[in-house]
């Protein structure tokens, strides 16, 4: 007894037939995901209206814009939705620099040295999952309450994962192209810059983005704590004063800021590492 495979394919088949004859096409992906996506504001739209839920616990989606025309114009808590979109960039991007400048070389090192992995590889599993949260207490008595102690606990959640993905790029990197440098008289050192780090390239990249998602969500816990502007202190604000279309609103904000990030960091490792998808 034999089992046809035609049936096995399911989403790269096209399934069914037009009124001409021909295969349909398959919904793109994007159509798909903007349907749930207008499903589910519908849906929101619906229990709002008809007031299954309280305007307090679930405002409008039309209040909730409202509240963000509301916040890019006048703003709240004596910032803008600009002004509070910047001190947060400002920290994230100070902090991905900080975790950059220290998680490549720290990968690099445990990637190519038994020393630096007996050295650092502890470190990096102490911090690993460890939630931000626990040591933020601890920053603050070093660092105080200001920037400092903000942009330290944000680049300390962005570490591991840059280190994780530099040495996983560097133990990857292509042992016939090592071979060749070498047999060319390459020395260590430029063996790592134009071996190895290229190699790693695409992984020290793949780990930013995932840093870039841990550092964001930190960064609105860190916002928490003695800031005067940001999304972070900006939720927090209006969750006190019991404002819920302003906390969906910056809910709203964080995500596609998050979204925005996401895209922009495909775009440049396709630019930067184009050879990385042909692998």
């Amino acid at each position: 007894m034999t089992l046809s495979l035609e049936t096995a394919s399911i989403d790269n088949e096209p399934t069914g037939e037009t009124d001409t004859g021909r295969p349909a096409r398959p919904r793109p992906v994007l159509w798909i995901s903007a349907a749930t996506i207008a499903a589910l504001v519908g849906l929101w739209s619906l229990v709002s209206f008809y007031g299954l839920v309280p305007p307090l616990f679930l405002p409008s989606p039309l209040a909730v814009l409202r509240a963000l025309s509301g916040l890019a114009t006048t703003g709240f808590v004596d910032a803008t939705l600009v002004q509070h979109v910047a001190a947060s960039l400002s920290r994230i991007f100070g902090a991905l620099a900080a975790a950059l400048i220290l998680g490549v070389p720290a990968g690099l090192a445990i990637g190519t040295s038994r020393w630096g992995k007996g050295i650092l590889d502890p470190i990096v599993e102490f911090l690993r999952p460890l939630p931000p949260l626990a040591y933020l207490p601890l920053v603050i008595i070093w660092l105080g309450i200001g920037e400092a102690s903000k942009i330290a606990v944000i680049a300390l959640a962005m570490l591991p994962p840059i280190i994780l993905s530099t040495a996983s790029g560097v133990k990857s990197a292509s042992a016939d192209h090592i071979n060749a440098a070498r047999a060319f008289g390459a020395s260590r050192r430029q063996l790592l810059a134009h071996v190895i780090l290229p190699g790693a390239l695409p992984s020290i990249l793949t780990g930013t983005r995932i840093a870039l998602g841990a550092g964001w969500s930190t960064l609105v816990a860190a916002e928490l704590v003695a800031a005067t502007r940001g999304l972070g202190f900006m939720i927090q604000s209006a969750a006190q004063f019991l404002v819920t279309d302003i906390v969906i609103a910056g809910i709203v904000v964080i995500a596609l800021v998050a979204f925005l990030f996401e895209v922009i960091a495909r775009w440049m490792e396709r630019r930067l590492v184009p050879w990385s998808n042909r692998r």
